[in-house]
């Protein structure tokens, strides 16, 4: 689609009040989902506690067993600590970017903690991050399952670390779904990637303005001589 020039301002016409009613009651639909939301933050809540019982379990057996404690052991310890705080940064990108992209804006300009990548946030952003913290999750489980294959006799693991028994086939499986995980990923950052384009200064498409690269600063460019110039009428 080209860019194409301001079409003329269209004659005033009036709107049917129960048009417009309907218009603001669709607009306003948008905060029924501020509550699922708000139980995602309960499910926050949920991953702390859950995260702090497997640290205390881990402190425990290093405490008052550690001749009991295996280099696998504590790895694996970790590792499902490090998978409970990718699926609460998963959960915080779903919150924070869901809700600002769908419900409202959320008023932190400037904050120091702002996150870097709430400022650009869209659907497409969202999208494409929702999928990299995913296939993190899943390369957790992988690892997991690949420390346990590592003595597997016959296709078959004996659940000596995880507790958890795999074949050959599953271990194919998970590897199949890992793969399937990264070129989704792959295809959903094209897909964001494919969506701009390049435009001229001052081109609108669908009669909406579009920026352009370097139309910041172009724009700071011009703030000194309008400085200049508004002075040089004062005087």
């Amino acid at each position: 689609m080209s860019a194409t020039k301001t079409p003329p301002p269209s004659p005033d016409y009036r709107i049917a009040p129960w048009s417009s009613a309907v218009g603001l009651l669709i607009f306003f639909s948008r905060w029924l989902q501020a509550p699922l939301y708000l139980g995602l933050i309960v499910a926050q809540a949920v991953y702390v506690v859950v995260f702090m019982i497997e640290l205390w379990h881990l402190a425990e057996e290093v405490i008052f067993h550690p001749e009991e404690i295996t280099e696998a052991g504590i790895m694996l310890s970790v590792l499902g600590l490090i998978d409970v705080v990718m699926i609460a940064n998963l959960l915080i990108m779903v919150i924070i970017g869901g809700y600002e992209t769908f419900v409202s804006r959320i008023k932190v300009d400037g904050h120091p903690d702002q996150p870097e990548w709430l400022s650009h946030v869209n659907a497409n952003v969202l999208k494409v991050k929702l999928a990299m913290a995913i296939i993190g999750i899943s390369s957790i489980h992988l690892l997991k399952t690949f420390i346990e294959v590592g003595d597997m006799r016959n296709g078959v693991s004996d659940a000596d670390e995880t507790g958890e028994g795999y074949t050959s086939e599953g271990v194919m499986w998970q590897v199949i779904i890992h793969s399937v995980f990264i070129l989704s990923a792959l295809a959903l950052a094209l897909i964001d990637r494919m969506s701009f384009h390049k435009v001229a200064p001052h081109d609108t498409l669908g009669a909406v303005p579009v920026a352009y690269p370097g139309a910041r600063r172009g724009l700071d460019e011009l703030e000194e001589p309008l400085e200049l110039t508004s002075s040089a009428r004062e005087r």
